[in-house]
């Protein structure tokens, strides 16, 4: 309960109140880690899904985090952040460099690492010849900079997106987001225009076609999502933009022929196609970019969370050409915009991941890991289904309750994940994971499925 609420059960993250989440922070949360979260909670305003904290962290290395009194978790969380593992040496030590160099760019001076960063991020972009590209310090900023860009594109003011889906937590992204928990309670009313319908979900279709295993029944479906979004395109007829993650975060996969049917309908009716690719862009499907297997090129894709390297926070809206349309207007101007340390940190992760080969190898590495979870699911009651993407995998059960329990056992044993939408145990390890820890926890979550939890 929250201020005598109900809490949405459905959220991106899994929350910090409950009675088995308490339970087990009371059996292992050593004293000094218990010591900082209670120091933390009194210091911070309280929060769903992250303050108070589960516990407190002093060291994170490669896929590794550590508590304060020396636990220490594989982290297949990460916040989506952590695509070449923490304090990857390369990236500290072109930091320290920068440092040294050149740490700061007032807004109105140009400066080579920014330049640089947005040129590669052009040129990589399957946006196509003639891209632009803007930076901001979060994916929130990042997306209402999208969304001001397809406002002045198309003079229209309308978006259109997913229930269950999160953009961020300002105000803009929050609208086009379709979570409870950031938009509801008394945080509206959003911006006006903000449209939304059901997701795909096949798995738990909320058209009404619930397909066992997440591999959709097209003759029986026909594709009641895409022909949903059309319809609500063509009834609105003035939308400036479908705001989607192409590959969902939590995860769920498109049906086949979904996103080149959005990106017609987009075509068709003057929307411009945005995707979100903050969470699962930069490799961690098993392409660079996600869209790349999906159908469809968009006229934006937003990056985020991993283009930092799990060490600064900066985001990306890459335009196609044809977008610049605001250069009267202020879209972004934001003080670290042009940073030249985030600019760096940019850089040398898209040089790790290309150097590395870090898309394939989570590509690679998904295939084997769905092949396991996919025997793990048959010798367990309870598993709704496992699918996945690259180094994006989820495993649904069949009640929440379930789910919460599996995740504390797996803390319990060295393993950190995250539930997502209240049933889906969603692993997310970094690309440079290797094979044997990567087969580790996923001995660790087969024992924990098969254990009595409490």
């Amino acid at each position: 309960m929250i201020d005598g609420r109900a809490a949405p059960a459905q959220s991106e993250g899994d929350v910090n109140h409950s009675d088995r989440r308490a339970a087990w922070a009371g059996r292992h949360v050593g004293p000094a880690s218990r010591a900082l979260v209670e120091r933390d909670a009194a210091a911070f305003l309280p929060q769903s899904l992250s303050s108070p904290c589960l516990s407190a962290i002093r060291r994170a290395e490669g896929i590794w985090i550590e508590d304060m009194d020396g636990r220490r978790f594989m982290d297949f969380h990460g916040n989506s952040a952590h695509h070449i593992g923490y304090a990857h040496p390369r990236l500290r030590a072109a930091l320290h460099a920068q440092l040294d160099d050149l740490s700061f760019a007032p807004r109105r001076f140009a400066c080579e690492p920014a330049a640089e960063l947005a040129e590669r991020l052009a040129g990589l972009s399957p946006t196509g010849p003639g891209s632009r590209v803007l930076f901001a310090p979060s994916g929130s900023d990042a997306i209402e900079m999208a969304l001001k860009i397809a406002r002045l594109a198309t003079g229209r003011f309308k978006t259109l997106s997913f229930w269950d889906a999160f953009h961020g937590a300002g105000f803009g992204a929050s609208s086009v987001g379709g979570e409870a928990l950031f938009r509801s309670h008394g945080i509206g009313p959003l911006l006006p225009g903000a449209e939304h319908v059901a997701p795909f979900a096949c798995q738990r279709c909320p058209y009404g076609f619930p397909s066992p295993g997440a591999a959709p029944d097209l003759d029986a479906c026909r594709m009641a999502c895409a022909r949903m979004l059309r319809y609500a395109l063509e009834k609105e007829g003035d939308i400036a933009a479908v705001v989607a993650e192409p590959v969902r975060a939590v995860p769920y996969l498109p049906p086949p022929g979904f996103w080149a049917a959005v990106r017609q309908a987009c075509d068709e009716t003057g929307a411009l196609l945005i995707f979100d690719e903050i969470p699962t862009g930069l490799g961690k499907t098993g392409a660079l970019f996600t869209h790349e297997r999906v159908g469809a090129v968009p006229d934006m894709v937003v990056l985020g969370k991993a283009l930092g390297g799990a060490m600064l926070p900066v985001a990306a809206v890459i335009a196609r050409a044809g977008l610049e349309v605001g250069g009267d207007r202020a879209i972004g101007h934001y003080t670290h915009e042009k940073n030249p340390l985030l600019a760096r940190a940019g850089l040398t992760t898209l040089d790790i991941i290309a150097e590395e080969g870090l898309a394939g190898r989570a590509a690679d590495l998904g295939r084997h890991a769905l092949q396991r979870l996919e025997e793990i699911a048959a010798r367990h009651p309870g598993v709704a289904g496992v699918r996945g993407a690259g180094l994006l995998l989820g495993m649904e059960m069949e009640e929440p309750d379930r789910a919460e329990a599996v995740l504390y056992a797996a803390l319990e044993r060295g393993l950190s994940f995250k539930v997502t939408m209240g049933r889906v145990l969603t692993l997310s390890p970094p690309l440079i994971i290797a094979r044997d820890d990567l087969d580790r926890a996923l001995d660790i979550l087969d024992g924990c499925l098969g254990t009595r939890t409490r």
